[in-house]
């Protein structure tokens, strides 16, 4: 086997977007199942997209089953394959890539233990260059390669496109401080949370209290604050930014309301958001970047 295998890591955030296609999939090139395509969300699709160099359209050409005493750290269910691909289409990455790739890639098996067919088929690979082999590539997770299909490409497309915006909300790390202050008028306040990021860039949540209204929260990613606004769209990167890394609780010390009654509501305010924001909705079995 002209590849040595290597153990899959993580790698940092990506600087660069070239979305103009390169080839079109082929006319003949076989639909994925849907039910393969069903298994990534799109939190799945940020945190693969979040974490590779390289997000390639690509269509096999061969794959060859490794033997599994030749696949470390293969989990139970898996096989590891040694594929040749063709690039169809660089979605992503500061440079070109050649027109040959080879990588591995952890695959399903089936109920009779086999691997699936994917020769002609088109897949997306989140990965990076290995230095020194050109047209080699290393995935950066076991299964950082997905069936392709035209919809999951244009969704994926979309998350990149946001990933690249100068705009784009930052990673969450965890709450900084929550604050609870009552307003005049009895059933008037405020809560402001504020965002620990790991670049120091503002994040806060703030939720208003309005005498005969329902409690309104909105997010903010700017050293602007809209007391007005509204939570971010399921589905959206500030969404997936809130709903798969706020803790699931206020950290200790991190409530600074005033009194019992206050520090009660900031809680109560928190609680809330994290119901509205629901669950962040990964798939992939596989940890996240």
């Amino acid at each position: 086997m002209p590849m040595v295998l290597r153990r899959m890591w993580m790698t940092p955030l990506f600087a660069a977007l070239l979305c103009g296609a390169a080839e079109p999939p082929r006319a003949d090139s076989p639909k994925a199942p849907a039910a393969v395509a069903a298994q990534t969300s799109y939190s799945d699709l940020v945190d693969l997209a979040e974490s590779a160099p390289l997000v390639i359209r690509a269509r096999v050409r061969s794959a060859v089953r490794v033997e599994p005493a030749r696949a470390p750290g293969l989990a139970a269910g898996r096989a590891r394959l040694y594929l040749e691909g063709k690039t169809e289409a660089l979605l992503f990455g500061a440079a070109p890539v050649g027109e040959s790739l080879h990588y591995l890639a952890d695959v399903p098996l089936d109920a009779k233990g086999k691997p699936p067919a994917l020769k002609k088929k088109s897949v997306l690979l989140f990965a990076r260059r290995v230095a020194g082999h050109p047209g080699e590539l290393q995935l950066v997770a076991p299964d950082a390669q997905l069936a392709w299909t035209a919809a999951l490409e244009a969704k994926l497309r979309s998350v990149l496109t946001e990933l690249v915006s100068p705009a784009a909300p930052r990673r969450i790390a965890t709450v900084r401080e929550a604050i609870y202050v009552p307003g005049a008028l009895a059933g008037e306040g405020e809560t402001q949370i504020f965002l620990a990021t790991p670049d120091g860039a503002p994040a806060s949540l703030t939720i208003v209290h309005r005498p005969g209204e329902a409690p309104q929260w909105s997010a903010s990613f700017s050293e602007v604050l809209d007391p007005s606004g509204r939570p971010p769209p399921h589905e959206t990167l500030a969404w997936y930014r809130l709903a798969c890394f706020l803790p699931r609780s206020l950290p200790e010390g991190a409530n600074v309301s005033e009194s019992d009654a206050d520090k009660a509501q900031a809680e109560a305010d928190y609680v809330q958001v994290l119901k509205d924001l629901g669950d962040c909705g990964r798939l992939r079995k596989a940890k996240r970047p």
